[in-house]
């Protein structure tokens, strides 16, 4: 096996794409990090990395070392976490990937909570696209991956997943803020913040809509955020669904009101983890924390992995 720090070096300079970056972030001599790395390729009898003017390339060589790296240094957390679960999960550590919006809300809150009852568990949180979110999980850089309309995967076990509806959202003062529910023709007239086709939400609105609707947007964004802040400023009007939108309409800043066309075709939200090998102590506490935060919600839009 690898020595340790030789593996942590490699991992460093793959990830950044340079010797003196990973020396920078390291805290260890450049020099001394090509020195191994080039004993290494001479060990092996094959360049690791392609040395390039702006940086280093991974050859074909060194992504399958790369690969096999990033899993032993998985296979090792986990074996400490496992080792810290003996001891009362005093410590441990869980990396989480998700979307923005869903790392500002309500993991957010699963997090605090989870932090002060845990203090000695380190959380890693990413925002990723969904597509990143599930490669993450599958890599193993990620133990938990939370996120809307993810592609069903062989590699990828659901441990709950829970549905939500889009609808409009607008400030209390609105003229549509007291609206029991609406069309989206009735949307049209006001300015349109939507989001744009990186988020899933944009899929909903655009297979819903009417086919002689054109609902052009003043505004197009791919942030959660800057589509919330929006919304609460008269006379715009956005669309998300509930639980994007829970802390702000529970504070009196949004109120969501429905949209009969969206109304078909739910938001499905997913936690995952990979499916070779159970997940750690930690991971399945904090899997445990966000499913009872789903749990908040009716019990007929909340479904759960029977086997975990």
């Amino acid at each position: 096996m690898l020595h340790s720090r030789l593996v942590r070096y490699i991992d460093e300079v793959a990830r950044s794409g340079s010797i003196r970056k990973a020396s920078a972030r390291l805290n260890v001599a450049a020099s001394a990090i090509n020195r191994q790395i080039i004993a290494l390729e001479q060990e092996i009898g094959s360049p690791l990395f392609e040395r390039l003017p702006r940086g280093l390339r991974l050859t074909t060589a060194g992504e399958l070392l790369v690969s096999h790296i990033r899993q032993t240094l998985h296979d090792h957390d986990r074996m400490r976490t496992r080792i810290e679960a003996l001891k009362g999960l005093r410590r441990g550590e869980v990396s989480v990937a998700t979307m923005g919006g869903l790392a500002g809300g309500l993991l957010a809150r699963v997090i605090t909570r989870f932090s002060h009852d845990h203090p000695g568990i380190k959380l890693k949180v990413k925002s990723l696209t969904r597509e990143a979110i599930s490669a993450a999980v599958i890599s193993g850089e990620a133990e938990l991956g939370l996120a809307y309309n993810l592609p069903l995967n062989p590699r990828l076990t659901t441990f709950v997943k829970a549905t939500y509806q889009v609808g409009a959202i607008v400030a209390p003062d609105h003229p549509l803020g007291r609206r029991v529910s609406l069309r989206l023709a009735d949307c049209l007239p006001y300015p349109l913040v939507i989001a744009d086709p990186t988020i899933s939400i944009r899929d909903v609105i655009e297979a819903r809509a009417p086919t002689d609707l054109e609902l052009e947007p003043s505004v197009e964004t791919n942030s959660i955020e800057f589509m919330k802040r929006l919304a609460a400023k008269p006379p715009n009007i956005s669309f998300l669904n509930q639980a994007d939108v829970e802390e702000e309409a529970r504070n009196g800043l949004l109120v969501w009101v429905p949209v009969r066309e969206l109304q078909g075709q739910p938001q499905v939200l997913s936690l995952v983890h990979r499916s070779k090998g159970a997940l750690d102590s930690a991971a399945h506490l904090l899997a445990g924390e966000i499913g009872a935060a789903l749990d908040a919600h009716p019990p007929e839009t909340v479904r759960k992995n029977a086997s975990l």
